[in-house]
C-alpha cells in the first residue's frame, strides 16, 4: 500500500511482550503514515523503555532499523511508513535490547478509515508495568520478581534499591502514556 492510500487510515495494534506470564501488553492506534522510526518511538513510549539499546523490526522476513547500528543490511526505518512495510501482514516482531532480547509480538487487529493521515498516535489500553530496563531478559525478570515478592529473599533489598525502592507489577497508567505520546514530535510520523 502506497503513502497516498495510507492517508486516511489508522492501524489498531496489540503489542505483547513475549515470554512473560501474565502478559504485559499495550493496544495502540497509529496513523498509517507514521514512519517506522516513529512507530519505534511509540513502542518505546507506551512501554516506558528508555531507548538506550538497539532495536529492530522483522516484518515479512525483512529487517528494518537504523542502518548505522548494524553490520548486516537492514532497511532504513526512517524512510518508510508503517503502511508501506506492513502491507497485508497481520503480525510482526519488534526486538529491543539484544542483550535482554525483549521481543514484542505486534498484532494488527484492525485497519480503520480516518479523517486524514495526520492523526496522533495514542494508547487505547494495556496491562502491567514493563520489566526494569537491563534486568537480564524474561528469564532474569522472573528471578527479579521472586526477589521483590519475598522480603526474606537474599536479594530482596538490593533489587528494590536498584529499581528505586518499589516496583508495582500491575501499574499501568493509560492517561500518563497518552500525555507522553502527545509530547512526541509530529516530525516522527508525518511524511514530508
Amino acid at each position: 500500500m502506497g503513502v497516498r492510500k495510507a492517508l486516511g487510515r489508522n492501524y489498531r495494534m496489540k503489542i505483547t511482550l513475549k515470554g512473560i506470564r501474565p502478559p504485559i501488553w499495550r493496544r495502540v492506534q497509529v496513523p498509517g503514515t507514521i514512519r517506522l522510526a516513529g512507530f519505534h518511538a511509540v513502542i518505546q513510549t507506551v512501554f516506558g523503555w528508555t531507548d538506550s539499546h538497539l532495536h529492530q523490526f522483522l516484518i515479512s522476513g525483512e529487517s528494518y532499523g537504523r542502518p548505522d547500528d548494524f553490520d548486516e543490511d537492514v532497511v532504513n526505518e526512517a524512510k518508510l511508513t508503517l503502511a508501506q512495510v506492513v502491507g497485508g501482514s497481520k503480525r510482526f516482531t519488534y526486538t529491543y535490547d539484544f542483550d535482554d532480547d525483549w521481543e514484542h509480538d505486534i498484532l494488527v487487529e484492525k485497519v480503520n478509515a480516518g479523517d486524514s493521515g495526520s492523526e496522533r498516535p495514542f494508547c487505547l489500553g494495556g496491562k502491567r508495568h514493563r520489566p526494569p530496563e537491563d534486568c537480564g531478559g524474561h528469564w532474569r525478570y522472573r528471578e527479579f520478581l521472586e526477589a521483590i515478592r519475598h522480603p526474606r529473599h537474599e536479594e530482596h533489598d538490593a533489587m528494590l534499591d536498584w529499581v528505586g525502592g518499589e516496583f508495582d507489577l500491575e501499574a499501568f497508567d493509560v492517561a500518563a502514556v497518552n500525555r507522553a505520546l502527545a509530547a512526541l514530535s509530529p516530525r516522527r510520523w508525518r511524511v514530508e
